[in-house]
């Protein structure tokens, strides 16, 4: 197996598998005991994984398709979203490509006749246990299956190269490739981002009214994806009004066309700049995403969210725009003693300026109002069609009235909460 002769693709996740088939198919069987052992652990690996990530059938394909669809490189990157590229790094990759190829031609069987074991007919035809619920991501793994399969079947190198090109032209490679959503962690002092897997099915037709407010979110975020002027997005207002709710409808609909978004806390915000760095030549929008943000008049972190945003000796990526919601109109606490402050200053603008820079440099702020008892009403009768719900309107009304009174007063989450109450309820009975 020529696995080391591979240019591009290289660093691979889980490459322990490729390590033991290379060490298998090598022949060294003077120790049979140790070859019979390095066998059972690729095969336990591959059934850990498959079990993991939700693979079926041939175990090893699965996994090769794995490494091709993981694996950021020159290639990969270059033909994510955009597709085919040109120049010899395209023979490159097609070396690779016909590697790829010959192991994807493997025979299990002949492994088991070198370390005299029975695992092939397990590995080539493996049966999931259909609980559905423990998979890493059921999306991610439909797409990988898929992909196995048509490289399986691929008549030349060329054929193969081709097919996994068109893979990174419509889904992407690697964690960006596969995922929609991500938050920041540190590791070992590194700045990391790491894929979210499991995140809320929210679109944007799921939260009533605010026709103006989401239409402005939507042709801001379509000026970004069509690489036209666009700016930062302030979302403020009462709390539990669709703020979030929006931001998640956006990626939602917008994840098909290129779309990412990374949620950084307010504590992270020192490695905003490090993010930025490791996504700004990638072929994808990001939406750095900042919920519930605001500040304390002690608390000086925001500054660093300043100079990104507008500021820095550094101009912000054209495929980053930030993205916050706040119930603070102008992000940083005031206070009446700011006046008091101000008139003692000689320069009497510098207090009050200083704490709504932040806001001012956000292009774009919207608005979401807590509902009036009509609003409401017509968001419960609307959630309560859309889930079967089929209570005398008066009776309905007349609860959700009760509800709110207790829950947090009228917005739209209060609703839902209500309609999963009555849902809840419902199956109880």
């Amino acid at each position: 197996m020529r696995s080391n002769e591979l240019i591009l693709y290289k660093n691979f996740r889980r490459e322990e598998i490729l390590e033991d088939a290379a060490f298998i198919l090598s022949g060294d069987t003077v120790d049979s005991a140790g070859v019979k052992n390095r066998m059972n652990s690729f095969a336990g690996s591959l059934v850990e994984l498959a079990v993991s990530h939700g693979y079926e059938g041939n175990l090893w394909q699965a996994y090769l398709t794995y490494l091709i669809a993981n694996n950021e490189n020159a290639y990969s990157t270059s033909c994510e979203i955009k597709g085919e590229v040109k120049g010899s790094i395209n023979s490159v990759a097609l070396h690779d490509f016909s590697i790829f190829r010959e192991m994807f031609s493997l025979d299990l069987s002949e492994l088991d006749k070198l370390c005299g074991t029975e695992n092939a007919r397990i590995l080539s035809d493996f049966t999931g246990s259909g609980d559905e619920s423990k998979l890493f991501n059921r999306r991610i793994r439909d797409r990988i299956m898929q992909l196995r399969d048509q490289l399986a079947d691929s008549g030349s190198d060329e054929d193969f190269a081709a097919k996994v090109t068109q893979f990174y032209k419509e889904f992407g490679v690697g964690k960006f490739g596969l995922h929609k959503a991500f938050r920041v962690e540190h590791a070992d002092d590194e700045v990391k981002i790491v894929p979210i897997t499991k995140i809320s099915h929210v679109y944007l037709e799921d939260l009533v009214g605010y026709e103006s407010a989401k239409k402005k979110l939507i042709d801001n975020t379509e000026a970004f994806l069509a690489g036209r002027p666009c700016n930062n997005c302030l979302l403020f207002g009462d709390a539990g009004t669709g703020k979030s709710s929006s931001i998640k409808g956006i990626l939602n609909r917008y994840y098909e066309q290129g779309l990412r978004v990374i949620e950084i806390y307010r504590h992270q915000l020192r490695d905003i700049n490090e993010v930025i760095s490791q996504i700004k030549n990638r072929n994808y929008r990001f939406i750095i995403f900042m919920d519930d943000l605001s500040f304390e008049e002690y608390e000086t972190d925001y500054k660093y969210l300043k100079a990104v945003i507008e500021g820095g000796l550094e101009k912000k990526p054209d495929n980053v725009l930030i993205y916050a919601t706040s119930n603070r109109r102008h992000i940083v606490r005031e206070k009446y003693s700011d006046k008091q402050e101000r008139d003692d200053e000689l320069h009497t603008n510098d207090t009050v300026s200083e704490k709504l820079s932040l806001a001012y440099r956000f292009g774009v702020t919207i608005f979401f109002a807590r509902p009036d008892k009509k609003q409401f009403d017509n968001i419960v009768r609307t959630l309560a069609e859309r889930h079967g719900i089929t209570m005398d309107e008066e009776e309905l009304l007349l609860a959700a009235n009760k509800w709110e009174l207790s829950h947090g007063g009228l917005s739209g989450r209060t609703a839902q909460q209500f309609i999963d109450y009555l849902l809840g309820f419902k199956k109880e009975t």
